[in-house]
């Protein structure tokens, strides 16, 4: 496998009771990434950024995320985000035309409270960008193609393809 880079923005994937506000909140340490990582046996590399839920997400905060990207000496990128504004970011993302292919993913229930989507959803982005040619996708639920073809059915509570 080809050396991949996991970023992590937060999003439901990383979220964590907090049992003094009785919130879910973003988890900085990533401990849910690192328990899937763990059992991995390929080289990867992980960095932490933003740790927000995406409906908090600012043109700032993409900015960030597409410098970060482009400072990479990675070609192969997977971006745990959340899923309400994913859509958003990828098109934020495209727009910048780099050569590389990231694939974003994320999760609609904590990793903290059930791990199997959350641990699905990444491992089917880790394998799924083995494949892929430069560009943005998404990633979710057995669900994948370019960014511009995944969107999430609120009313059915799930992704499909356009």
């Amino acid at each position: 496998m080809e050396d991949v880079i996991i970023i992590s923005t937060g999003g439901t994937f990383n979220k964590i009771y907090n049992k003094f506000t009785g919130n879910l909140d973003i988890d900085s340490t990533n401990s849910s990434i690192k328990t899937i990582m763990k059992y991995w046996l390929c080289k990867y590399k992980f960095i932490n950024i933003i740790n927000k839920d995406s409906l908090d997400f600012t043109t700032e905060d993409r900015e960030l995320l597409l410098n970060t990207i482009k400072k990479l000496n990675y070609k192969k990128i997977v971006i745990i985000h959340g899923t309400d504004t994913i859509d958003i970011t990828a098109k934020y993302l495209d727009k910048a035309n780099l050569d590389k292919v990231i694939v974003l993913t994320g999760a609609m229930v904590p990793f903290s409270i059930n791990s199997i989507e959350a641990t699905a959803n990444l491992a089917y982005s880790l394998g799924y960008i083995q494949n892929l040619q430069k560009g943005v996708y998404i990633a979710l639920n057995g669900i994948s193609d370019t960014f511009d073809k995944v969107f999430k059915n609120r009313e059915l509570g799930k992704f499909e393809l356009i």
